[in-house]
């Protein structure tokens, strides 16, 4: 009777395979090189997939380099806007420093001294502002006459200085990070002219 259970014992189906037996059977990757040397469609796929991985990274490089131009042009036009507001601002208070400069070279006996005191911190606290920006006041005290920096609108003859000189400043030039914002306005000094030598007499005619 065992025999005959084990007989009537249905057998396992032929089509049935072991999954992990399967997985293990399937390599992970393909030597595409050890194809068929006739089996040209493999082939021709392999040489497309190697071109278009080769088109997406030349594609991949030239937008990485695209947007790093983007960035670093929206970067300096950042900067170019910042300072030409700036400057701007800049440009709108030099008037304001121009007044506080004439205030301070009037020396009035009857204003009380507290008061230029005050005047002289507001003008300081304002130039130290405006310099933490970038403005700088155009140097003239014993310099000579640059037309980059210094207009002149007047010569005075002095011996005692330098040929041009500069013997008063009468407007304060300023600069902002070595660009000229107004040049300041001197007067300079020449050299006194030699005394002209007397004109040859001219020879008289004979009679």
């Amino acid at each position: 009777m065992d025999n005959e259970k084990e007989q009537l014992t249905p057998s396992q189906p032929e089509s049935a395979v072991d999954g992990k037996a399967l997985n293990n059977a399937v390599p992970e990757h393909i030597d595409v090189s050890q194809a068929p040397a006739g089996d040209s469609e493999i082939m021709a796929a392999c040489e497309k997939l190697k071109a278009e991985k080769a088109e997406l990274y030349d594609l991949l490089l030239r937008k990485q380099a695209e947007f790093e131009n983007f960035r670093k042009r929206a970067h300096r036009e950042k900067e170019e806007f910042r300072h030409h507001a700036t400057e701007s601002l800049v440009r709108a208070l030099l008037p304001v420093l121009d007044g506080f400069d004439r205030a301070l070279k009037q020396h009035d006996p009857n204003v009380p001294e507290p008061f230029l005191q005050g005047l002289e911190l507001i003008h300081r606290q304002l130039f130290d502002t405006l310099a933490q920006a970038g403005l700088e006041a155009v140097e003239t005290s014993g310099q000579l006459f640059d037309p980059h920096y210094h207009q002149a609108v007047e010569t005075v003859e002095d011996a005692n200085r330098r040929d041009h000189e500069i013997v008063e400043e009468l407007q304060r030039g300023y600069k902002m990070k070595n660009r000229l914002l107004r040049p300041a306005i001197v007067r300079v000094a020449v050299k006194p002219q030699a005394e002209d030598a007397q004109p040859p007499r001219k020879a008289q005619k004979a009679d």
